[in-house]
């Protein structure tokens, strides 16, 4: 494959190419086939490092764009690492403390949350009439009475009782606010994040670190944080369904998961 056919491919992962934290079997076979052709597969995801289950990673990608572009590993090799500052951290937490809310901390190396949190998040995310939400990740939560000490680059709520507005007000500036990938989004939920990084920022970082080009990007998501990513694509999917803001910045559309839309446009595409 000559160095122009090549493309670099970032998948977002809930809700593109994964359903519920289950990935169809088709997903599987189109990122084994693509990077099996000499393309290069990354995930590019709104969850940190310490979120991605074996179930997903085995398979094998070329890397990861982690925490919507606050860690980036190509090939084994970290590139970045970006945590929300002290100063700031402090905010997120009283503020999360405050509000009510059932809040994870999330870092490459962990996930992390105070005790009874866990078995909130699994009561609320799997209730009849709930949010409905993947819960593949809550096995990997580990439990402090003191988070205070903990270093986090992104940290994500449910059933706060403070609606979005509020909590970002309390948090203050420096930081930025996203409806949650992990369930369907209500006004009292949310990703908080800091204001300057987004995924396209982390996909800078890995067409600079391989030599590629922008001609040479794909991608394909369907959340608010995938916007970003979408815009910086030469070829960008969103799914079907996804919000008007996502779809608008899309040259293309595949259908969710459940009927293996990314397997599609991979084909569609000639990566393979």
């Amino acid at each position: 494959m000559s160095r122009s056919d090549r493309r670099l491919v970032f998948v977002d992962i809930d809700g593109t190419y994964a359903h519920h934290g289950a990935v169809p079997a088709a997903h599987e076979a189109a990122v084994v086939a693509a990077r099996a052709a000499g393309h290069r597969v990354l995930l590019c995801t709104g969850r940190s490092a310490g979120m991605l289950p074996r179930g997903i990673l085995d398979i094998g990608f070329d890397g990861i764009v982690a925490s919507a572009g606050c860690y980036v590993e190509v090939g084994g090799t970290v590139l970045v690492d970006r945590r929300i500052p002290e100063d700031l951290a402090v905010r997120v937490r009283s503020a999360l403390d405050s509000s009510g809310a059932a809040y994870i901390l999330e870092a490459p190396d962990g996930v992390y949350a105070h005790p009874g949190v866990p078995d909130r998040l699994r009561a609320l995310l799997t209730a009849p009439g709930g949010p409905d939400g993947t819960v593949d990740f809550l096995d990997m939560v580990e439990a402090r009475a003191d988070l205070s000490q903990t270093s986090f680059a992104k940290a994500t709520y449910l059933e706060s009782a403070w609606t979005a507005a509020e909590v970002l007000d309390a948090v203050g500036p420096g930081l930025g606010h996203v409806p949650t990938s992990l369930a369907h989004a209500d006004d009292h939920s949310g990703e908080i994040h800091l204001l300057d990084v987004h995924k396209a920022v982390g996909i800078r970082a890995v067409v600079d670190h391989l030599g590629a080009h922008d001609d040479e990007i794909v991608a394909f998501g369907d959340g608010i944080n995938d916007v970003e990513m979408l815009e910086l694509a030469d070829t960008a999917v969103a799914i079907e369904g996804s919000h008007q803001r996502v779809l608008d910045a899309a040259d293309l559309v595949a259908a969710p998961p459940l009927e293996a839309g990314l397997a599609a446009v991979f084909a569609e595409l000639g990566l393979r």
